[in-house]
């Protein structure tokens, strides 16, 4: 049973931003260094701050002599196995999907993760070959250097293609888009520009990479059906492939179907029960090596290559080679598609960073991620590595067998050099199709995403828009520029969401000092006579004005129309009494001439000036003015607030006033707005600003506008809510004056209702405890 008495009581006084600054005694309390002051801290020398440098530089200093080696060692020693024995078979698999020979996948999987050892700062991740980034590094190379560039002629008078040559220049282009890829990954981390990750939604992220499993999946289809469909490029490329894979369909070769599917037997079911009993085994079954070794064996003792022509990995060369740069002329043909592949490839590794870094409570510095994965691209390109990033699956294997720390990335490492120097060789004999049921497996997680698509549909349809835009743009118009599609369109959405924002009438609810909105709940009512209007967002250049017309369009008072109507009463008014003065003057004349040229007392003599006759006449004349209020009426939409008269009309309608607000020729009309008397006409109008983070020149004009047009028809307006650096802002811009006081800025809403109705005498109206707030 809740024994706690829910409520509260708050006794202050009213607090406007002037008695805010009193109380909480306003002032620069936190001296920040100036300018000069900072370059000189910037540049000065000295041991700690070197220690620090080098420290945030190379966290490897950190971490590595305090390693708790007792109880570390045993699981970051589990865990490296574990991660070499996944990186060997993938190495070999996502290589050929870079359009490259699968030694230099065991490459890509030695010095990168030993860089990303000493400079990066996530404990969980294995970074190494990955699908997504082969894919994109495999269209480049393809394009750049397809077969055809590198035919010769054979024996028979046939043409055939110098794969020699072929390779060789396809790993010089690999080498030239990582170094590329990895310079600007360098750059942005040194300028830090590590926050620009944030721009990339993950409904966009989660699109782009079930897109990119796809596009693995069609490129896969070759090796599965062992047919040689052509090479397309460009718009639709993958579904030209997909389409030209089915017209060969007739030339399959069973033997590597047949292998595929087997290889997907042991695959599927020993992955799924890894997963199962994570928690249980001490380590996962390494079942990917053990199918490679298995599919190896077979292949070479069965003799099934030479009988039936079954594709395989092909020479694998043992050892290392001599790091050299590409050809210069490679780097601007180039540099338009490491861009992407940059952002991509970061993307992936810092996203799976955050996750482990929120789950095991450690900072993942976004801009040194970025130098470390750049430093692993830039050093691995030279050393005839291709793109890196993090991979789900190895990550996941890393932290679920006890890995700690990147120890586990050195362990791992050194195994794949014992694999490249000796082992490596050995797979020569393995089936490509055999590789293909590993790519296919190690992409499930990917192809959950798809789930993706209804729990949107549910939640949110712009972020559901959003991934299919992401993922029909990939798989149409390729990896690189779908991106660049995807990053448009996610910015479309965010200017479109704050363009249209959800603008509300506050009302209040009895007995507390909440001001909740009126269509939502059924407790909130308006107060009379005050119009507390909020948008759901900060205002700025794009939607200023929108927010003024929501801001009529809720209140149902339309000031330009009133503004119309007060100038041509004034111009009305001051046209009568000109008429009449007139009229006064040549009565007069008629008088003087009447009595031979004296002047007797009247309604203009000599001793009263033309501007006090004025003023007597316009004295007189008060008693025949009447004054119109336009009557609010409740339209029968609630989601356009209430209408008034003068809203409805055209205001063109003010130069024929209708009969029935003339009383004669002679008679001054006067329509006034409706003006609070206590028995509902609005009088105020209180702005909810508490959503405004800054404040632009625009904004800052609309605001004038509002108080100083409203306040021209004897409304008052009122801000609420404003923070303290949109005041500062407001101050500098020299926003208030006589006109518009900061003593019309309150702390909260429920001060400035206060404060309107204890100015015009009505707390009997809605407050029944003036100055206390019981909840």
């Amino acid at each position: 049973m809740d024994t706690i008495k829910r409520e509260y009581v708050v006794q202050r006084d009213i607090m406007d931003d002037v008695r805010l600054d009193k109380v909480a005694q306003k002032g620069t309390w936190v001296v920040k260094p100036t300018i000069g002051e900072q370059i000189k801290d910037f540049f000065r020398c000295s041991m700690s701050r070197l220690k620090l440098i080098l420290l945030s530089f190379l966290p490897v200093l950190e971490w590595l002599p305090q390693y708790p080696f007792k109880e570390y060692i045993l699981g970051d020693l589990i865990s490296g196995i574990s991660i070499a024995v996944l990186h060997l078979p993938m190495g070999l698999a996502y290589a050929p999907l870079a359009g490259l020979r699968p030694v230099y996948g065991l490459y890509t999987s030695f010095y990168p993760v030993l860089l990303y050892v000493i400079f990066g700062t996530c404990k969980h991740l294995s970074v190494g070959t990955f699908a997504v980034t082969s894919v994109m590094v495999g269209e480049v190379v393809q394009v750049m250097a397809p077969d055809s560039n590198f035919l010769v002629n054979g024996t028979n008078g046939t043409t055939v293609v110098n794969t020699a040559d072929r390779d060789a220049y396809r790993v010089e282009i690999a080498m030239a888009l990582t170094i590329i890829m990895g310079i600007y990954q360098i750059l942005l981390g040194l300028f830090k520009f590590g926050f620009m990750v944030n721009y990339l939604s993950d409904p966009m992220i989660r699109g782009y990479t079930t897109a990119s499993a796809v596009l693995v999946c069609i490129s896969q289809l070759k090796s599965i059906f062992g047919v040689s469909p052509a090479l397309y490029s460009g718009i639709l490329s993958p579904v030209r492939t997909f389409i030209n894979v089915c017209q060969l369909l007739p030339k399959t070769r069973p033997v590597e179907v047949i292998i595929t599917a087997l290889s997907l037997l042991v695959l599927i079911p020993v992955k799924e029960m890894n997963a199962y009993f994570k928690n249980k085994l001490v380590v996962p079954i390494p079942i990917e090596l053990v199918v490679v070794v298995i599919g190896t064996i077979i292949t070479h003792y069965t003799g099934i290559i030479t009988k039936y022509g079954v594709a395989v990995v092909g020479v694998i060369p043992s050892g290392f080679q001599a790091p050299f740069a590409p050809y210069s002329n490679l780097y601007a043909q180039v540099a338009g598609s490491a861009i992407a592949l940059a952002i991509v490839s970061y993307t992936i590794n810092i996203s799976l960073g955050k996750t482990f870094s929120r789950r095991y409570g450690y900072k993942v510095d976004n801009n040194q991620e970025l130098l470390a994965i750049g430093i692993g691209n830039v050093v691995g390109g030279f050393f005839q590595c291709y793109s890196v990033t993090a991979a789900l699956s190895r990550s996941l294997v890393q932290e679920t067998t006890g890995g700690k720390t990147q120890v586990a990335g050195i362990i791992s490492s050194l195994l794949m050099l014992i694999a490249i120097l000796k082992i490596g060789s050995l797979f020569q004999d393995l089936p490509k199709a055999v590789l293909a049921a590993v790519v296919l497996v190690n992409l499930k997680g990917m192809f959950v995403q798809f789930v993706d698509i209804p729990f949107l549909w549910r939640t949110n349809k712009v972020d559901l828009l959003v991934w299919m835009v992401t993922f029909i743009g990939a798989i149409v118009l390729n990896l690189d520029v779908g991106l660049a599609l995807a990053v448009g369109f996610a910015i479309l959405t965010v200017i479109f969401r704050t363009q249209l924002p959800h603008y509300s009438l506050l009302g209040h609810v009895a007995g507390t000092d909440l001001y909740l909105d009126t269509e939502t709940y059924r407790e909130a009512k308006e107060i009379p006579g005050i119009k507390i209007f909020r948008s759901s967002t900060t205002i700025y250049y794009t939607n200023a004005e929108m927010y003024l017309d929501a801001l009529q369009e809720k209140s149902g008072i339309d000031i330009r129309v009133l503004l119309l109507a007060k100038r041509k009463r004034e111009a009305d008014l001051k046209r009568q009494h000109e008429n009449a003065k007139k009229k006064a003057e040549k009565e007069a004349k008629k008088q003087q001439k009447r009595s031979g040229g004296h002047l007797p007392g009247g309604p203009f003599s000599l001793k009263e000036s033309n501007d006090d006759y004025y003023e007597r006449l316009r004295r007189q004349s008060q008693g025949t003015i009447s004054e119109i209020s336009l009557p609010e009426t409740s339209p029968p939409n609630n989601d356009i607030g209430q209408v008034n008269w003068a809203y409805q009309h055209d205001p063109n309608i003010f130069d024929s006033v209708p009969d029935k607000f003339r009383q004669g020729p002679d008679t001054i009309t006067q329509v006034s707005p409706p003006i609070a008397d206590g028995k509902g006409g609005t009088h105020s109008f209180i702005l909810d600003v508490s959503t405004l983070s800054f404040v632009d020149t625009v904004t800052l004009n609309t605001f004038k506008n509002i108080f100083t047009e409203f306040g021209e028809v004897d409304l008052d307006v009122y801000l609420a809510g404003c923070q303290a650096c949109v005041v500062k802002q407001l101050e500098t811009a020299g926003f208030f004056s006589d006109a518009i006081p900061k003593s019309k800025v309150f702390v909260t809403i429920h001060d400035a209702v206060i404060f309107v109705l204890k100015k015009r005498s009505q707390m009997d109206l809605i407050l029944d405890i003036p100055g206390n707030t019981k909840m």
